[in-house]
């Protein structure tokens, strides 16, 4: 069961952060995988071509330029002879709060996280397609689906606006055999959590029933069963992987 050896995955934003755990536990599972980011991405395919018997490359692309996209899956299908799953991960998380959020601090957002998303999804539809087997997994948050945090409003406008891409993607790409499915990280510690700095750190751990924060693996464990053959069954679904973190009705109820 849950065998990916023969897979073929891209991994947008796969060079760091939740992207970097999610071609790292596709790497581990011996699926052949390809992460793209904007930045080089040589240490990254270094470090994850050990990690597995599949198959690593990088590709640089940008998510925001459909042309980019495009590019970027024709590398891929080159390389690997098709595309059978797509983690759409690349997003970025300024902070602005609304009062001063300039319009192209709005633009930036939306065009990352939300066209990003979109037109990576459309340049892999072909391969998608023909793999008979097409898995679209999309990184979400539980900030702007369920949760709220002052300075994200843009934000979490984009990964809920993800959640609405998805469910209409998943109705129109089920004749295909295509399952489209979101992940809504809580508090994962990656490079920029540590950026916030350890008082938020400490509070968000706090909040958290689990009393740690997530792994980035935490998410890629998840992405690698979504991407089965076993959960093809499974499409349209928003899951949260947040250790407990949105259930407290306050503080309080957090038990230690």
């Amino acid at each position: 069961m849950f065998d990916l050896r023969s897979a073929s995955v891209l991994v947008t934003g796969g060079t760091k952060g939740i992207g970097r755990g999610i071609a790292g536990v596709f790497a581990r599972a011996g699926a052949d995988v390809a992460i793209a980011a904007r930045s080089d991405v040589g240490d990254a395919v270094a470090d994850l071509d050990a990690l597995g018997s599949g198959r690593v490359i990088g590709v640089r692309a940008d998510v925001r330029d459909p042309a980019s996209c495009a590019a970027m899956a024709k590398d891929v299908v080159d390389s690997f002879g098709g595309i059978d799953v797509v983690c759409a991960n690349a997003g970025i998380f300024p902070e602005a709060p609304l009062d001063a959020m300039t319009p192209e601090q709005l633009a930036e957002v939306l065009d990352v996280n939300v066209k990003g998303n979109i037109f990576t999804v459309q340049a892999c539809l072909p391969a998608l397609t023909a793999s008979g087997r097409g898995r679209v997994i999309l990184t979400s948050s539980i900030t702007g689906p369920i949760t709220g945090f002052p300075g994200w409003s843009h934000y979490g406008a984009s990964k809920a606006a993800q959640l609405g891409f998805m469910r209409t993607a998943a109705i129109e790409l089920a004749p295909r055999g295509i399952t489209v499915n979101a992940i809504m990280p809580g508090n994962i510690f990656t490079e920029g959590l540590a950026d916030l700095g350890e008082d938020y750190l400490a509070g968000m751990t706090r909040a958290i029933p689990a009393g740690t924060l997530g792994k980035p693996e935490d998410i890629g464990h998840l992405a690698a069963f979504l991407a089965t053959v076993e959960a093809g069954y499974i499409t349209g679904q928003a899951i949260a992987v947040d250790g407990g973190q949105v259930l407290p009705e306050s503080p309080d109820a957090v038990m230690r």
